[in-house]
């Protein structure tokens, strides 16, 4: 034994590369993430830099298989009283080491013969493949190993378990997988210190699978750089999660068990729902939510946006919120830049403009839109892409809105029944005058709630925009990107629950020369609104079909890779 350990040892000496001690203001490296940068290191930079996450259906599936070895059970002996004869387990066992700078948390650790052996579960049935096991798993149970070494322990070998066929692999730690397993941890250490996210994968077959494909965007970034065919449909599941909506007056949100309930005057109403099922949970007015409520809505990210009972947008409560800080920092340096400010702005109106002419053609009730109109909006795109200045493009912009609204009524239905008719003759607000213009201004701010939310999901600062000025309590953020989809989901929203009469005269109050929605006339309106989020159209770019709701994420994390240097201009969205 006193010979192999020599050679053990002198193994080791032996590695090409030596692990680097990690500075000490640095975090240690789990082992896991060795998994990922040898499978894909624009992976383990997204989880590991960024902290970003998403699950699949792999990955609920892999947490299954590892239920059982996350509970600690039996004591891992001292590195000098591993039993020679005596064959000891011990389960989720965690070490680290700080000169490798790694840690690990081992399923199972099986004592024998005086070595210990980790054993590594893995979801699905052994592959059939040299070795019966892939690198990227081999690499991650060799860095267990490595860190055992650290500890004074004896390691030879180690099992990869694979519960979809109940079968074990044995992997052997020779010189090469050492030294396969250091070059990993040196290779991300760099990747990381670097700060610049490795490229995207070309055409793999490894991204349909994976968890951040819709994080990742390969194949979007790789098309938008011309690096590529027209991407693949983004392969994330489907959401059934939805918005729940309280806007009753003294309601009390609570939570019972994993269900949410709300009630008044501790009377229970109906419409008990799941927490599985809840995507956001939005609060209109005099409404309570209890704290073991908040907190088990915080723990699993699900966003609380508060509205005054009018509806104005005054703020979103989240957990710990998103740990990206290199987005961040690149939207503040972006936000100081003029001239990237500028950019930015020019191609969000050019887009919005773009987008409202689109809304006006298709919509025209009394034959075809006037080709002069169409030419006026289409100088005014051209102006937008050329102004020299933030205040220039202000002029354009508020040129092209007040000829799109003088134009809206020609989009709404002459007869809403009952001999009544929406007139509108322009815009307005603070507060709002006529019926119209209140459904307007409504769902400006359920379109600015759903930004601040995703902005805030994917990592952004929604309160540090680019066009739209930084002013306490104002999301800029969120109001620059929403522009292009103004006319596209919240005036539409407007347009097709007056036309399809959803919304009628009885649905308003109105008083001190002011109108605004009733309840149930907001309670419709919001079903109008969300139908309008989950309507797909098909990307005009990408070319498969994706939800409004899903689109605002996509833009958000187009505008992430744009900030981060991977998209040289950021892609608006313009429909056809």
């Amino acid at each position: 034994m006193a010979d192999e350990t020599v050679t053990e040892s002198t193994a080791q000496q032996e590695l090409p590369l030596p692990v680097p001690e990690r500075a000490r203001d640095l975090p240690l490296l789990p082992a896991r993430m060795l998994n990922e940068y040898v499978y894909c290191p624009r992976l383990a930079y997204l989880e590991w830099v960024q902290g970003e996450w998403a699950d699949n259906a792999d990955t609920v599936e892999g947490r299954s298989v590892h239920r059982r070895v996350d509970k600690p059970a039996g004591d891992l002996p001292a590195a000098d009283e591993v039993p020679v004869e005596e064959r000891l387990k011990a389960r989720s066992i965690t070490l680290s080491s700080d000169r490798l700078g790694l840690i690990a948390k081992m399923d199972l650790l099986e004592a024998e013969d005086g070595y210990v052996a980790p054993v590594d579960y893995k979801r699905g049935k052994r592959p059939h493949v040299a070795g019966s096991a892939y690198e990227p798993e081999r690499v991650q149970l060799c860095a267990q190993a490595l860190i055992l070494e650290e500890h004074g322990y004896r390691v030879r070998e180690g099992v990869l378990y694979f519960a979809g066929s109940r079968e074990r692999v044995r992997v052997e730690f020779d010189e090469a997988l050492r030294a396969l397993t250091c070059n990993a941890i040196d290779g991300l250490r760099l990747v990381a210190a670097g700060g610049t996210i490795p490229p995207p994968l070309v055409d793999s077959p490894k991204c349909p699978r994976c968890s951040l494909v819709g994080i990742c965007l390969p194949d979007e970034v790789n098309f938008l750089k011309r690096e590529q065919t027209p991407p693949r449909p983004l392969a994330v599941g489907r959401d059934e999660a939805m918005p729940v909506y309280v806007q009753a007056n003294r309601a009390k949100v609570s939570k019972n068990g994993e269900t949410l309930e709300v009630s008044i005057d501790d009377e229970k109403v109906s419409g008990a729902r799941l927490l599985a099922e809840v995507s956001q949970l939005v609060l209109m007015g005099n409404v309570y939510v209890t704290t073991p409520t908040l907190h088990a809505l915080m723990e699993r990210e699900i966003t609380v946006s508060w509205h005054s009972y009018g509806g104005w947008f005054l703020g979103h409560t989240v957990g710990t919120g998103h740990r990206n800080v290199e987005l961040r920092t690149a939207q503040y340096r972006a936000s100081f830049d003029e001239a990237h400010c500028l950019r930015i702005a020019r191609g969000l109106v050019a887009a919005k403009i773009q987008n409202a002419r689109t809304l006006l053609r298709r919509n025209w009730k009394a034959g075809e839109m006037p080709e002069l109109l169409l030419d006026e909006f289409k100088r005014d795109i051209d102006q937008a892409r050329r102004v020299g200045s933030l205040a220039e493009l202000l002029g354009v912009e508020g040129n092209a809105a007040a000829r799109y609204f003088r134009h809206f009524r020609h989009m709404l239905s002459v007869d809403a029944g009952a001999g009544f008719a929406f007139d509108f003759e322009r815009r307005n607000r603070r507060p709002p005058t006529d019926p119209v213009n209140a459904l307007l201004s409504f769902a400006y701010a359920l379109l600015v709630r759903a930004w601040t939310v995703t902005l805030s999901a994917v990592g952004f600062d929604p309160y540090r925009g680019f066009y739209h000025q930084p002013r306490y309590g104002r999301p800029a953020l969120a109001l620059d990107l929403m522009e292009p989809f103004r006319p596209l989901v919240a005036d539409s929203a407007v347009i097709q629950a007056i036309n399809n009469g959803e919304i009628k005269p009885s649905d308003f109050v109105r008083a001190g020369g002011s109108v605004a929605l009733a309840a149930e006339g907001r309670k419709r309106f919001i079903a109008a609104f969300e139908r309008r989020l989950a309507h797909e159209i098909t990307h005009p770019l990408f070319g498969y079909k994706v939800s409004y709701r899903r689109l605002l994420e996509l833009q958000s994390r187009l505008l992430g890779r744009h900030l981060l240097g991977e998209v040289a201009e950021y892609p608006n969205f313009v429909t056809r």
